[in-house]
């Protein structure tokens, strides 16, 4: 259900951003004999960096996010084997049936610092992209 509902957002953004790489350099790279392998290497997949950067981001942090899909499914009850168990769902789980508050703001912490280490290590595979 995630994918279905996510899916459409993206491929409109990578959409956006391949209709914005101006033609002039496709037109330049077939001048310099570039099959169309090498314009996807050279030409396209460089301009995308950003936005793949941004995509990948913001999927790991709605990942993390997960919370009304799950809950709908199991209906409060986690599934067997608490497969449909997310973060939030635990964090939900401690606030309003256990009714904790220290655990599920340490939760929430680590959930934060998680996803600004992946998005930092996320950085630096796809480089600074400064153009």
């Amino acid at each position: 259900m995630n994918i279905w509902l996510t899916a459409p957002f993206y491929m409109v953004i990578y959409l956006a951003a391949l209709q914005d790489i101006p033609e002039t350099l496709y037109e330049a790279a077939d001048l310099d004999g570039a099959n169309d392998w090498d314009k996807f290497i050279k030409v396209t997949s460089p301009l995308l960096q950003p936005v793949t950067f941004f995509v990948v981001a913001v999927g790991i942090i709605g990942t993390f996010q997960l919370f009304d899909q799950s809950y709908i499914f199991s209906r409060g009850t986690f599934g067997p084997n608490n497969a449909t168990l997310t973060v939030v769902i635990l964090i939900y789980q401690a606030i309003f049936r256990n009714i904790q508050l220290g655990y599920p703001a340490a939760v929430a912490f680590l959930r934060v610092a998680v996803i600004i280490i992946l998005t930092l290590i996320q950085k630096g595979i796809f480089g600074d992209n400064k153009r």
